[in-house]
């Protein structure tokens, strides 16, 4: 597909759209600068560069490199992104048929992972527990009719709203993981139920036998990982009475 052709399928005005502009010479590009510039702060997000990844099923996914490096520009250390100049078939999650979605939603009673509360499906995001940037190809395709298993292992809903964006705060620690080869953990808590910060050193990267480096992360499971911290606690209670 020439660069013309992928252009006409983004929206006019969009941030993708703008961002693409900014990707389209297969050049490294700060985060931050390239953000000032198109006057948004929210190129981490679905909106930005992971709707640009993701594709849609009008348009294919970019593939795109990350890293985390010193700018000269902004004086900092900040995330770098880059189009490889290739495409990929389309992994959105926004893809999912409607009725899969809402068998989603009424698996996880409306409610996102984090917060615990009930919310509108317009202020949820299904969130691939595995980050799409990790796959390193295209996705399984998901079932027409997914078993609660299957939902549970593949899926969270996390809250997307005025007050706060979830996903994006997961997209950022996962792509500093993917940087850095330090785990991320949420609200500042830095407790693993598995492995400890550091990306496991027998664990490749990428592809499907990188999701296991991910188990132990509070933003791979964040249900699993309150469990097993709160059970952490409570077991350091009855210690520390004994």
């Amino acid at each position: 597909m020439m660069i013309n052709e992928y252009e006409e399928l983004l929206t006019n005005g969009s941030l993708q759209k703008e961002y693409f502009n900014v990707l389209k010479d297969t050049r490294w590009h700060c985060r931050d600068c390239a953000g000032r510039q198109i006057g948004s702060t929210q190129i981490a997000g679905g909106g930005g560069i992971q709707g640009l990844q993701r594709g849609t099923k009008s348009r294919p996914g970019l593939i795109t490199e990350t890293k985390r490096e010193y700018c000269d520009v902004c004086k900092k250390t900040s995330t770098w992104d880059r189009w490889t100049g290739e495409y990929t078939e389309s992994s959105s999650a926004a893809g999912l048929p409607r009725k899969l979605q809402t068998q989603i939603f009424e698996y996880y009673d409306y409610t996102d992972s984090i917060e615990q509360r009930r919310r509108q499906t317009h202020e949820l995001v299904i969130d691939h527990r595995f980050p799409m940037e990790r796959w390193g190809a295209i996705e399984e395709r998901n079932p027409s009719d997914m078993s609660d298993q299957y939902i549970e292992r593949k899926f969270q809903l996390l809250k997307k709203d005025s007050s706060g964006n979830h996903n994006l705060l997961k997209s950022r620690a996962c792509e500093r993981c993917i940087a850095t080869g330090k785990r991320g953990y949420p609200m500042g808590i830095k407790y693993y139920y598995v492995g400890d910060e550091n990306w496991p050193s027998d664990c490749p990267e990428k592809g499907s036998e990188a999701e296991r480096g991910c188990y132990g992360c509070g933003w791979y499971n964040f249900n699993l990982w309150r469990t097993a911290l709160n059970r952490f606690i409570e077991q350091n209670k009855t210690k520390e009475k004994a």
